[in-house]
């Protein structure tokens, strides 16, 4: 009997895994056919960034209000309904005749994408005993992990040989077949938490004030980060977010309780999150720069030495995780930043003569440490939550993923640019090259915090 009730939980991870992959792939293959977009579309490069800029808000603001929903609601029916317009939103997508058709469509697409996100974690955790937590937990993660090494890659592939379409398009039958086997496989839940009714007016504060925070971080690098927008919005969403808070605090039913942050464990884990995803994206946005203007790559080529950052972070995660679920969480999330930092350390030291060997090095080194964290901290952050809270825990830990990579890529893109404003010539390799290293500094104290913050964590 124990033995067919594992072979349905791992039935189960691989429906989760399978939505968790397309969800990632999506994520990271958009970028790859922006510039093909762009042509075929007639439109502009800024018009085209809206495109990847849609779905980043709409994923990072709805995650907490589908989280809670799905608690209300239940998992299986609310990540059943992801697919569903996830499934749709593609297909759309990939009939889009003009800029603004892509991105109204897009924003569907994150949306499916944001309920898949937010329950997907919720599902594996109510569905396997806390001693294999870790383990499943982290499997899941190196699904997204391959999604984003694959997307780049497969992006680049489809959009030659079949049009920029086709990578909108491909989602539909995996849509379909993940669909089919997630419905099948992941067993009715009944709500796990009770509400007379859902905090509307806490969700709507909160989608406006992480918006607004977010859109002019993302734009600032083109507003300025001292222009009256860039300062006006981000005055406007601390504002809207203090409200929030206020709201939640007094109201009998929240979205979000924030009695969860009184725990130790599910704070110092949720910001080692964060810290962790700015460490991730920084490196993911300067490193580019870094070889394809720095050095003279073709994307191609830079697409396929990134993967050695991806593909240790897919490999290691699993067995992190299973190795928290036997020594507990904090000291393998410590050790996981620990190795990152040694990996981003080496990455300062990158210059126009480096060695593609050292630079995998440092990469591989970066994405191990990633790989030995990711796992145990995201059991964590689960793991503190009670089970009518698995909803909110995971658009926490969502939200915090997303809201990283904002800050991160906002950091190193205002280090990157203000190094290069500073030479009064066209900038070489050289300089280029100096810019990246010097923004990779950053990643350095980021994740020293994160280690802090990891060990924060109470035993366990």
């Amino acid at each position: 009997m124990d033995e067919q009730r594992s072979q349905v939980n791992w039935w189960i991870l691989v429906s989760v895994g399978l939505g968790t992959f397309m969800s990632a792939l999506d994520g990271s293959v958009v970028n790859t056919i922006l510039p093909v977009v762009t042509h075929t579309l007639h439109t502009t490069v800024s018009m085209a960034e809206w495109v990847v800029t849609v779905y980043l808000l709409i994923t990072s603001g709805l995650l907490l209000t589908a989280g809670r929903y799905a608690d209300l609601r239940g998992h299986k029916e609310v990540y059943l309904l992801g697919y569903v317009i996830f499934i749709v939103g593609s297909g759309l997508c990939g009939l889009s005749h003009t800029a603004y058709e892509l991105i109204a469509f897009r924003g569907l697409q994150a949306l499916g994408a944001t309920l898949l996100f937010a329950t997907s974690p919720a599902i594996v955790t109510l569905n396997f005993p806390a001693e294999r937590r870790g383990q499943a937990l982290g499997l899941q993660g190196t699904m997204t992990y391959l999604g984003i090494a694959v997307g780049p890659l497969l992006g680049g592939y489809l959009a030659t040989h079949f049009g920029w379409r086709s990578v909108f398009f491909i989602n539909i039958p995996v849509g379909l077949v993940a669909f089919l086997l997630s419905a099948r496989t992941i067993p009715s839940m009944s709500p796990i938490a009770i509400a007379r009714r859902f905090d509307i007016l806490g969700a709507a504060l909160f989608f406006a004030g992480l918006t607004t925070l977010l859109l002019p971080l993302d734009e600032a690098h083109l507003w300025g980060w001292f222009s009256v927008r860039t300062l006006s919005l981000i005055s406007l969403s601390l504002l809207l977010l203090a409200v929030f808070v206020r709201v939640e605090l007094r109201t009998p039913e929240p979205m979000i309780d924030l009695r969860l942050f009184r725990n130790r464990t599910f704070t110092a884990s949720t910001v080692s999150s964060v810290l962790n995803f700015m460490s991730m994206s920084a490196v993911l946005f300067l490193v580019p720069y870094y070889l394809i203007l720095g050095r003279g790559f073709t994307p191609e080529r830079a697409g396929v030495l990134l993967a050695s950052l991806s593909i240790p972070m897919a490999m290691v995660a699993p067995f992190s995780g299973f190795l928290s679920d036997k020594i507990g969480t904090r000291t393998p999330a410590v050790l996981g930043m620990v190795i990152m930092l040694a990996g981003c350390t080496l990455l300062t030291r990158l210059n126009a003569d480096t060695s593609l060997l050292f630079l995998a090095i440092g990469l591989g080194i970066a994405g191990v440490g990633t790989g030995v964290f990711i796992s145990p901290n995201n059991s964590a952050i689960m793991g503190s939550a009670n089970r009518s809270q698995q909803g909110i825990a995971a658009g926490v830990r969502a939200t915090a993923r997303n809201v990283g990579n904002v800050l991160g890529i906002g950091m190193a893109g205002a280090i990157f640019n203000n190094v290069l404003a500073s030479y009064h010539t066209l900038p070489t390799g050289a300089d280029i090259s100096r810019a990246a290293a010097i923004g990779l500094l950053a990643t350095v104290v980021t994740t020293a915090l994160a280690a802090l913050t990891s060990a924060m964590q109470s035993k366990g």
